[in-house]
Protein backbone atom coordinates (compact mmCIF):
# COMPACT_ATOMS: atom_id res chain seq x y z
CA UNK A 1 0.00 0.00 0.00
CA UNK A 2 2.52 2.30 0.96
CA UNK A 3 4.60 1.72 -2.55
CA UNK A 4 1.35 2.59 -4.72
CA UNK A 5 0.74 5.51 -2.83
CA UNK A 6 4.29 6.63 -3.55
CA UNK A 7 3.70 6.68 -6.74
CA UNK A 8 0.51 8.53 -7.07
CA UNK A 9 -3.03 8.71 -6.13
CA UNK A 10 -4.73 5.52 -5.42
CA UNK A 11 -8.58 4.54 -6.12
CA UNK A 12 -9.80 1.82 -3.56
CA UNK A 13 -13.63 0.76 -4.25
CA UNK A 14 -15.34 -0.35 -1.42
CA UNK A 15 -15.71 -4.47 -1.58
CA UNK A 16 -18.58 -5.42 0.56
CA UNK A 17 -18.08 -9.22 0.03
CA UNK A 18 -15.61 -11.90 -1.80
CA UNK A 19 -17.43 -11.73 -4.98
CA UNK A 20 -17.19 -7.75 -5.07
CA UNK A 21 -13.55 -7.44 -4.55
CA UNK A 22 -13.08 -9.98 -7.62
CA UNK A 23 -15.02 -7.60 -9.52
CA UNK A 24 -12.78 -4.57 -8.26
CA UNK A 25 -9.61 -6.85 -8.65
CA UNK A 26 -10.87 -7.43 -12.50
CA UNK A 27 -12.07 -3.65 -13.18
CA UNK A 28 -8.15 -3.15 -12.98
CA UNK A 29 -7.93 -1.29 -9.63
CA UNK A 30 -5.07 -1.42 -7.08
CA UNK A 31 -6.42 -1.18 -4.22
CA UNK A 32 -10.19 -2.17 -2.23
CA UNK A 33 -11.68 -0.65 0.73
CA UNK A 34 -13.68 -2.59 3.69
CA UNK A 35 -16.40 0.07 5.31
CA UNK A 36 -17.76 -0.31 8.11
CA UNK A 37 -20.59 1.14 7.15
CA UNK A 38 -21.25 -1.20 4.22
CA UNK A 39 -19.94 -4.06 6.35
CA UNK A 40 -22.93 -3.06 9.17
CA UNK A 41 -25.86 -2.49 6.52
CA UNK A 42 -24.89 -5.80 4.92
CA UNK A 43 -24.97 -7.07 8.40
CA UNK A 44 -28.83 -5.74 8.75
CA UNK A 45 -27.78 -2.92 11.48
CA UNK A 46 -26.85 0.63 11.17
CA UNK A 47 -23.50 1.56 11.06
CA UNK A 48 -23.21 2.91 14.79
CA UNK A 49 -20.11 0.46 15.83
CA UNK A 50 -22.86 -2.56 16.76
CA UNK A 51 -20.50 -5.12 15.01
CA UNK A 52 -17.53 -7.02 16.98
CA UNK A 53 -14.49 -6.75 15.59
CA UNK A 54 -13.95 -10.71 15.18
CA UNK A 55 -16.98 -9.12 12.80
CA UNK A 56 -14.57 -7.04 10.45
CA UNK A 57 -12.09 -9.49 10.38
CA UNK A 58 -14.30 -12.22 8.51
CA UNK A 59 -15.32 -9.63 6.08
CA UNK A 60 -11.30 -8.64 5.83
CA UNK A 61 -10.14 -11.86 5.04
CA UNK A 62 -12.92 -13.14 2.71
CA UNK A 63 -11.87 -9.91 0.39
CA UNK A 64 -8.67 -10.09 0.99
CA UNK A 65 -8.77 -14.19 0.02
CA UNK A 66 -10.70 -13.01 -3.13
CA UNK A 67 -8.52 -10.24 -4.49
CA UNK A 68 -4.95 -11.35 -3.03
CA UNK A 69 -2.92 -8.70 -4.97
CA UNK A 70 -5.08 -6.10 -4.31
CA UNK A 71 -3.85 -4.08 -0.23
CA UNK A 72 -7.43 -3.65 1.65
CA UNK A 73 -7.90 -0.64 3.43
CA UNK A 74 -10.11 -1.44 6.41
CA UNK A 75 -12.32 0.45 8.32
CA UNK A 76 -11.91 -0.09 12.30
CA UNK A 77 -14.63 3.13 13.56
CA UNK A 78 -13.17 3.98 17.29
CA UNK A 79 -10.66 0.71 17.62
CA UNK A 80 -13.41 -1.08 19.52
CA UNK A 81 -12.36 0.31 22.74
CA UNK A 82 -9.56 1.73 24.26
CA UNK A 83 -6.10 1.70 23.20
CA UNK A 84 -5.79 -2.04 24.08
CA UNK A 85 -8.41 -2.69 21.95
CA UNK A 86 -6.63 -0.33 19.39
CA UNK A 87 -3.61 -2.49 19.59
CA UNK A 88 -4.99 -5.32 19.29
CA UNK A 89 -7.17 -3.98 16.26
CA UNK A 90 -3.91 -3.56 14.22
CA UNK A 91 -2.42 -6.81 14.97
CA UNK A 92 -5.79 -8.92 14.42
CA UNK A 93 -6.35 -6.67 11.17
CA UNK A 94 -3.10 -7.48 9.80
CA UNK A 95 -3.33 -11.36 10.53
CA UNK A 96 -6.55 -11.33 8.29
CA UNK A 97 -5.13 -9.48 5.46
CA UNK A 98 -5.94 -5.80 5.46
CA UNK A 99 -2.76 -3.24 4.78
CA UNK A 100 -4.11 -0.64 6.27
CA UNK A 101 -6.83 0.52 8.82
CA UNK A 102 -7.74 4.03 10.24
CA UNK A 103 -9.26 5.02 13.34
CA UNK A 104 -11.28 8.11 14.57
CA UNK A 105 -12.10 10.41 17.12
CA UNK A 106 -15.77 10.08 17.73
CA UNK A 107 -17.64 8.92 21.32
CA UNK A 108 -18.53 5.71 21.23
CA UNK A 109 -21.63 4.77 19.82
CA UNK A 110 -20.51 6.67 16.20
CA UNK A 111 -22.32 7.83 14.00
CA UNK A 112 -21.13 7.88 10.17
CA UNK A 113 -19.16 10.93 9.27
CA UNK A 114 -21.58 12.80 6.94
CA UNK A 115 -24.47 12.71 9.85
CA UNK A 116 -24.90 15.47 12.01
CA UNK A 117 -24.98 15.55 15.82
CA UNK A 118 -20.90 13.69 16.19
CA UNK A 119 -19.31 14.43 19.48
CA UNK A 120 -15.46 14.06 19.56
CA UNK A 121 -12.93 11.96 22.38
CA UNK A 122 -10.14 14.62 23.67
CA UNK A 123 -7.17 15.22 21.33
CA UNK A 124 -5.15 13.37 23.88
CA UNK A 125 -7.25 10.37 24.41
CA UNK A 126 -7.28 9.57 19.98
CA UNK A 127 -3.49 9.82 20.46
CA UNK A 128 -2.98 7.36 22.98
CA UNK A 129 -4.81 5.02 20.71
CA UNK A 130 -2.94 6.20 17.42
CA UNK A 131 0.30 5.71 19.83
CA UNK A 132 -0.97 2.12 21.14
CA UNK A 133 -1.64 1.27 17.09
CA UNK A 134 1.62 2.47 15.47
CA UNK A 135 3.29 0.64 18.28
CA UNK A 136 1.95 -2.72 16.80
CA UNK A 137 2.35 -1.77 13.50
CA UNK A 138 6.00 -1.01 14.21
CA UNK A 139 6.48 -4.49 16.21
CA UNK A 140 4.93 -6.06 13.27
CA UNK A 141 7.48 -4.79 10.89
CA UNK A 142 5.09 -5.37 7.46
CA UNK A 143 4.54 -1.81 6.67
CA UNK A 144 1.51 -1.85 8.29
CA UNK A 145 -0.63 1.84 7.29
CA UNK A 146 -2.16 3.64 10.64
CA UNK A 147 -4.43 5.88 9.47
CA UNK A 148 -5.89 8.72 11.86
CA UNK A 149 -9.83 9.82 11.09
CA UNK A 150 -10.96 13.17 12.46
CA UNK A 151 -14.76 14.25 12.56
CA UNK A 152 -13.91 17.32 13.51
CA UNK A 153 -15.11 19.52 10.50
CA UNK A 154 -18.38 19.25 11.67
CA UNK A 155 -18.36 19.29 15.09
CA UNK A 156 -15.17 21.98 15.95
CA UNK A 157 -14.41 23.41 12.41
CA UNK A 158 -12.16 22.99 9.70
CA UNK A 159 -9.10 24.65 11.91
CA UNK A 160 -10.06 21.89 14.38
CA UNK A 161 -8.80 19.47 11.60
CA UNK A 162 -5.98 20.34 11.46
CA UNK A 163 -4.71 20.55 14.69
CA UNK A 164 -6.00 17.62 15.46
CA UNK A 165 -4.78 15.67 12.31
CA UNK A 166 -1.40 17.58 13.85
CA UNK A 167 -1.51 16.03 17.05
CA UNK A 168 -1.84 12.51 15.25
CA UNK A 169 0.81 12.09 13.09
CA UNK A 170 3.26 13.36 15.95
CA UNK A 171 0.87 10.06 18.26
CA UNK A 172 2.40 7.86 15.27
CA UNK A 173 -0.30 8.04 12.27
CA UNK A 174 1.23 7.43 8.79
CA UNK A 175 -2.05 8.42 6.99
CA UNK A 176 -4.88 11.34 7.85
CA UNK A 177 -8.44 11.10 7.04
CA UNK A 178 -10.02 14.17 7.29
CA UNK A 179 -13.99 13.50 7.19
CA UNK A 180 -17.08 15.47 6.18
CA UNK A 181 -14.91 18.04 4.36
CA UNK A 182 -17.90 20.28 2.22
CA UNK A 183 -15.74 21.55 -0.88
CA UNK A 184 -12.42 21.48 -2.98
CA UNK A 185 -11.56 24.48 -1.08
CA UNK A 186 -10.88 22.73 2.26
CA UNK A 187 -9.64 19.73 0.92
CA UNK A 188 -6.85 21.93 -0.40
CA UNK A 189 -6.54 23.72 2.80
CA UNK A 190 -5.72 20.66 4.68
CA UNK A 191 -3.32 19.54 2.22
CA UNK A 192 -1.53 22.75 2.43
CA UNK A 193 -1.63 22.57 6.02
CA UNK A 194 -0.47 19.25 6.53
CA UNK A 195 1.45 18.55 3.84
CA UNK A 196 3.28 22.01 2.94
CA UNK A 197 6.30 20.65 1.19
CA UNK A 198 4.29 18.45 -1.80
CA UNK A 199 5.45 15.42 -3.46
CA UNK A 200 4.31 12.17 -3.40
CA UNK A 201 4.65 9.69 -0.80
CA UNK A 202 5.40 10.73 2.40
CA UNK A 203 7.60 13.18 1.21
CA UNK A 204 6.22 16.05 2.32
CA UNK A 205 4.10 15.17 4.88
CA UNK A 206 1.94 12.07 6.20
CA UNK A 207 -0.40 10.13 3.79
CA UNK A 208 -4.26 12.18 3.03
CA UNK A 209 -6.74 9.70 2.21
CA UNK A 210 -10.27 11.60 0.78
CA UNK A 211 -13.44 9.81 1.15
CA UNK A 212 -15.85 10.19 -1.99
CA UNK A 213 -18.69 8.85 -0.69
CA UNK A 214 -22.40 9.78 -2.52
CA UNK A 215 -25.37 11.82 -0.45
CA UNK A 216 -23.10 13.28 2.21
CA UNK A 217 -21.55 16.65 2.95
CA UNK A 218 -18.63 16.22 0.32
CA UNK A 219 -19.50 17.08 -3.59
CA UNK A 220 -18.86 14.67 -6.02
CA UNK A 221 -15.22 15.04 -6.61
CA UNK A 222 -13.04 13.16 -9.63
CA UNK A 223 -9.75 11.13 -8.69
CA UNK A 224 -7.92 13.28 -10.51
CA UNK A 225 -8.73 16.34 -8.77
CA UNK A 226 -7.36 14.76 -5.32
CA UNK A 227 -4.46 14.05 -6.49
CA UNK A 228 -4.21 16.91 -7.96
CA UNK A 229 -5.00 18.55 -4.20
CA UNK A 230 -1.96 16.13 -2.64
CA UNK A 231 -4.04 13.43 -1.40
CA UNK A 232 -2.44 10.13 -1.55
CA UNK A 233 -6.03 7.65 -1.69
CA UNK A 234 -9.69 8.20 -2.55
CA UNK A 235 -12.14 5.33 -1.20
CA UNK A 236 -15.47 4.91 -2.06
CA UNK A 237 -17.07 2.87 0.92
CA UNK A 238 -20.22 2.06 -0.01
CA UNK A 239 -20.46 3.09 -3.98
CA UNK A 240 -20.70 -0.41 -5.17
CA UNK A 241 -22.98 -1.63 -2.54
CA UNK A 242 -25.79 1.56 -3.11
CA UNK A 243 -25.37 0.06 -7.01
CA UNK A 244 -26.03 -3.06 -6.07
CA UNK A 245 -29.29 -2.60 -3.49
CA UNK A 246 -30.59 -0.50 -6.16
CA UNK A 247 -30.90 -3.15 -8.41
CA UNK A 248 -31.90 -5.15 -6.17
CA UNK A 249 -34.51 -3.39 -5.03
CA UNK A 250 -35.94 -2.28 -8.58
CA UNK A 251 -35.44 -6.31 -10.04
CA UNK A 252 -37.36 -7.14 -7.10
CA UNK A 253 -40.11 -4.88 -7.44
CA UNK A 254 -40.64 -5.97 -10.55
CA UNK A 255 -40.84 -9.62 -9.64
CA UNK A 256 -43.54 -8.82 -7.75
CA UNK A 257 -45.52 -6.95 -10.28
CA UNK A 258 -44.71 -9.50 -13.53
CA UNK A 259 -44.34 -12.52 -11.31
CA UNK A 260 -41.25 -12.87 -13.72
CA UNK A 261 -37.77 -11.73 -13.93
CA UNK A 262 -38.28 -11.43 -17.78
CA UNK A 263 -37.65 -7.99 -17.56
CA UNK A 264 -34.78 -8.08 -15.72
CA UNK A 265 -32.87 -10.16 -17.49
CA UNK A 266 -30.87 -7.89 -19.64
CA UNK A 267 -29.51 -6.21 -16.38
CA UNK A 268 -28.27 -9.72 -14.95
CA UNK A 269 -24.83 -10.94 -14.92
CA UNK A 270 -25.22 -14.12 -17.07
CA UNK A 271 -23.99 -17.20 -15.52
CA UNK A 272 -20.98 -17.81 -17.43
CA UNK A 273 -19.88 -13.93 -16.70
CA UNK A 274 -20.30 -15.07 -12.95
CA UNK A 275 -18.24 -17.99 -13.59
CA UNK A 276 -15.43 -15.72 -15.19
CA UNK A 277 -15.49 -13.82 -12.34
CA UNK A 278 -14.67 -16.12 -9.69
CA UNK A 279 -12.12 -17.99 -12.12
CA UNK A 280 -14.80 -21.41 -12.50
CA UNK A 281 -14.68 -23.95 -15.27
CA UNK A 282 -17.96 -26.52 -14.59
CA UNK A 283 -16.01 -30.16 -14.87
CA UNK A 284 -12.74 -28.58 -13.85
CA UNK A 285 -11.04 -28.60 -10.48
CA UNK A 286 -11.15 -25.10 -8.48
CA UNK A 287 -7.63 -23.61 -7.56
CA UNK A 288 -8.25 -21.48 -4.04
CA UNK A 289 -6.55 -17.51 -4.67
CA UNK A 290 -2.87 -17.62 -3.14
CA UNK A 291 -2.22 -14.82 -1.42
CA UNK A 292 0.79 -12.31 -3.67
Amino acid sequence: MRALMDRGCVQAPGAFNALCARAVAAAGFEAQYVSGAATSVAAGVPDVGLLTMEHFCRVIREVADAAPALPVIADADTGFGESEMARRTVIEYSRAGAAALHIEDQVFPKRCGHLDGKKLIPIDHQCEKIAAAAAAAKEMGNGFVICARTDARGVEGIDAVVKRSEAYVQAGADMIFPEGLQSEDEFTLVAQRLRPRGGLGRAGGPYLLANMTEFGKTPIIPVQRFAHMGYSCVIHPVSMLRVAMGAVTRALATLKKDGSVHASLDEMQTREELYGLIGYTPGKEWSFPVGQ
